[in-house]
Order: C-alpha cells, then structure tokens, then sequence
C-alpha cells in the first residue's frame, strides 16, 4: 500500500512543480485523491509524517539568531499580526457563518479563534523555495520575512504544548536544564563529524533521539524536544550547513505528513467553498503586513517584497490544525478546510511572485504614500559616489584585488561584501568597503552607482554567487567591463559564456606563479 501512496504523491507532486507550484500541492492532492479510491493513513505513513515535523522543527531552532529575531520590525510584524490576523480571520469567518454558509454557521468562537489562528500563519517551505528561486534569500526583505516566519513557527510550537494538555512529569525539571549542559558537548561533536553521513546521522540522533526522545520520555512535547535540540547549534559556525545536510531528508520526511492529511478525508463541498473563499482574503493579507512593514519605517518596496513572501497560507496551519483535530476542538471539514486554503494561496502567491517586480513599477509612488521617514539604515538608499572600480567578495582574493587596483588607480574603489564583520575590519583597515549582497536584486536597485563605472570585478567564493553576479552587472551596469575568478577550466568556459571580459583559473594561475618563483630562485642559485 504504501508503494501506491508514494507513487501517487510522486506523480502528482512532480505534476505541481511542473505548472510552477510547490510540489507539496500536488502532496495533498494525493492524499485526497488516495482517499476518495478508500485508501487510508497507514501506522508508517504516519511515522513518516512525525519524523518530518520533528526535523522541520529542529531546523527552526538551528536558525533561531536572537539579533534577527530582536528587530522590532521583526518581532513587532510578527506579534502584531498574529493576534490581528486571528482575530479578523475568526470576524470574517464568524460574519459568513451569520449569513448561513454551510459549515461556517456552526461554528463557536472557540473554533473560529483556532482557525483564525491557524490562517495566521505563512508559508515557511513557500517562503524559502521563493527567495532562493529569485536570489533573494540574503536581502533585507528576505532576512525579515524568515524572520517573522521563524516567530510565527514558535507561535505555533506553543500552541502545540498548550494543546496537549497533560502534565508533565517531575522529571522534567531535570531534563530542560541538562539541554544548556548539553551545548558545549554538542558543539564539539558537531566539529568532529566531519562533512559526510556522520554529519547527517548526528542531526537525526539529535533532533529525532535526543530532542524528541528525552522530552516524550518525562511528557513533554517531542516536537518542543527538537526545537530545543536545533537551539542547542544555534549560533553554532557550522549549524547552517547541519540544516542544509538535513533538508532535503526533512522535505522526503513531510511528504508523509502532507499524504496523511488528505488521507484523512478529501474535503466536502462546504470546505471546498470556505478554503477558496479564504483564498480570496490574501490580497487583503499582503495589505496588511505591507502596512505594518512600513510602520516599522522600512521603503515601500522593501516591504512590498517582504509582504509577497508572506502572502501564503501554512503547512505550519495544518500542523496547528492537526493537533486540534487530535485534542477534539475542531472536526476534519475544518482541517480540509485550512488544506484547501493553504494549496490555494500556493497558486495565488506563485502568480504574484512573478509579476512583482512590475507590480512596484506601476504602483510605487502610491506605495511610498505608506512609508515613514527617515528609513531604517539598512534600508536606506546608498550612494558609491565617484567609484568608478567595484569590487564584489572581499575575501582574500578580493582584497588582493582592490588594493592592487587603489595602487593603480586611487580612491576611485569600492569593495562589497555581505559580511557585516569582515566589512568593519576592511573599514578599520582605511579600505572603502559597504555592506551589501551582490546576488540580491533589492540591493541594485536601491544603490546609486555612477553610470561611468568602468570596471565591476566578481571575487566571490562561489562560482554560482559570480555568475548570478555577473547575470546583475549586465542588466545594471550594460557598459562596464567585468573580471572574474573561477577554480576549473569549465567555469572560464561559463563565465566568458555570461559576458565576462577577463576570467582567471584562480588555482591554475597561483600554482604558474609559484613556479615562475621557484624558477627564479632556481635559476638565481646556479648563477
């Protein structure tokens, strides 16, 4: 049975992805499809799913950074939010129960309130696949949503222990604090296992054994155990590469989750009418967040782009649905109800990622109607002024490069980093050197920069970071004359490819250099 049920979602998830939607669409599609030919959740398709919340929360936790989660703009959209989107969600829905919709005029405040709650949420899996397609995941709009995300994934793990509704045992006063013992060991295994399955199995033992295990063990909630887990890394130099090792494991794992709810029953017609008339409520959800976005004194087009990232409902919805369809506060036509909505918003979100850009064009002076002033710093326009060098990537390539090139030419450079702390070490150092993300579209567009600049120089240590740099200075600076480094002769190949005028092999041309050194110091001692 279970070969079936994961052919289905294969099929109908690859269906998703190629008509541009996420393929988790197609993954509850499946589940209702399986469920109408009378299929049902098996006791593996369930352990499945529980292993993928479980790793999704862990992941949350390894990305909890309190100074991002400390801007008010962050946390104050986020609380703000929550409590307004669910209350105008349980209004409306309360409003069309009035009027004598089916299903909706059943409804008690309480039930309204969780699903109100519910509909609160964003899409974090939407969100992060969205940001990365687009090359945005580093610029301030994207940093900012994750963020809120991040809070509102919290929101929900508290609702998930309220949920419950059972005491723990006394031998939890033991466990938590013996988490904050565990740090330190945990960093050092972390350091010591190296890049390849250990690295992957030390995260599962992690989140899934130690996390989850020990917090089900004296009756807490083992979602909260993997979260707490994630915490335990976070901060950590290497936790970001634990998520990535992890994540492709946590989408298979979550397949289940999002089969287990069709599973459960595909949705009557009074579902289908309230999820899609929900569907219609998200225009009225970016309206709101840009609003709020921009009280925290963020541009219009900053937070324009943050608000779009957000305008999805979430799998985070069905979880908090799930559980209160477990506890017996709400039956399976709302938690289909909530399934509908989210796949739907998915289809409406996806359409308005791709026109966004134009969007803004055609409607930014009403937008900047809504900002505040002055802007937050880091979003405030910045001007390179007479640079007529930019140099991209200040690592030690980087630098090598703009201070050969201030030799030749003056104080006409200016290098860019992402970086916040190398970018103050080059400043300390005399160099001119501005924070900012080269594959970040937001950030060309609310630079100015000479349009004489002469020479852009790509010096990032990744070759997909040059190119996608490179695919940037072409549509924003069509005239200057752009080098840049690559580590094999296919990636000259791709650069010169992308429009690049000069590529250097950074390892073929070090290892001539040597030689020519060695050479010299040979050739000196025979004389």
């Amino acid at each position: 049975m279970e070969l079936g049920i994961l052919a289905t979602a294969f099929l109908l998830g690859f269906l998703a992805r190629a008509v541009g939607l996420p393929p988790l669409v197609g993954y509850l599609a499946a589940g209702f499809v399986l469920h109408a030919f009378g299929y049902e959740s098996t006791e593996t398709i369930e352990t499945v799913s529980e292993i993928g919340i479980l790793l999704l929360l862990f992941g949350i936790g390894l990305k909890l950074k309190p100074a991002t989660l400390a801007r008010r703009e962050v946390w104050g959209t986020a609380i703000v939010f929550a409590v307004a989107g669910t209350i105008v969600f349980a209004a409306i829905l309360l409003a069309v129960g009035a009027l004598g919709m089916p299903l909706a005029r059943d409804l008690n405040l309480e039930t309204a309130a969780l699903v109100g709650f519910a509909l609160s949420f964003s899409s974090t899996v939407f969100a992060v696949q969205a940001l990365e397609r687009a090359g945005e995941a580093g610029s301030l709009a994207g940093r900012l949503a994750v963020g809120v995300l991040i809070l509102q994934d919290v929101f929900a793990v508290a609702y998930l222990v309220v949920a419950e509704g059972e005491w723990p045992s006394p031998w939890a006063l033991v466990v938590i604090p013996a988490f904050a013992l565990l740090r330190p060991i945990a960093g050092w295994l972390l350091n010591h296992s190296g890049h390849g399955e250990i690295l992957v199995l030390f995260g599962f033992t992690l989140a899934v054994g130690i996390g989850a295990g020990l917090f089900d063990l004296v009756g807490l909630k083992p979602d909260v155990g993997a979260l707490v887990a994630g915490l335990l890394l976070s901060g950590h130099p290497r936790a970001g590469e634990v998520a990535d090792r992890l994540l492709s494991f946590k989408d298979l794992f979550l397949v289940g989750f999002f089969v287990s709810i069709g599973l459960q029953g595909t949705p009557p017609a009074a579902a289908w009418a309230l999820g899609l008339f929900a569907v219609l409520l998200v225009p009225g959800k970016t309206v709101g967040l840009l609003w709020l976005f921009t009280r925290f004194r963020l541009r219009a087009r900053t937070a324009l782009h943050a608000s779009l990232t957000l305008s999805t409902y979430s799998e985070f919805g069905l979880i908090v649905g799930a559980a209160a369809l477990a506890a017996g506060y709400v039956d399976q036509a709302w938690v289909a109800t909530v399934a509908v909505a989210v796949s739907g918003s998915f289809v409406v979100a996806s359409a308005g990622n791709a026109v966004r850009y134009r969007w803004y064009d055609r409607w930014s002076r009403r937008l900047a109607a809504l900002e505040r002033h002055p802007s937050i710093e880091e979003d405030e326009i910045e001007d390179f002024g007479a640079a007529r060098v930019l140099v991209f990537g200040m690592g030690r390539v980087g630098t090598g490069a703009y201070d050969e090139m201030v030799t030749r030419r003056g104080p006409v450079v200016v290098g860019v980093d992402r970086d916040a702390e190398r970018v103050e070490s080059h400043r300390a150092a005399g160099r001119q050197v501005m924070r900012g993300d080269a594959l970040d579209r937001d950030y060309w567009e609310r630079v100015r920069i000479h349009p004489e600049v002469e020479l852009v120089v790509a010096a990032m240590s990744s070759h997909a970071a040059n190119l996608e740099c490179v695919g940037r200075i072409r549509e924003f600076l069509p005239r200057a004359h752009i080098a840049a480094i690559a580590a094999f002769p296919d990636e000259i190949d791709e650069l010169r490819t992308a429009g690049v005028d000069v590529a250097r092999n950074l390892y073929e041309e070090a290892g001539q250099a040597l030689a020519d050194d060695a050479a010299a110091v040979t050739f000196e001692d025979e004389a």
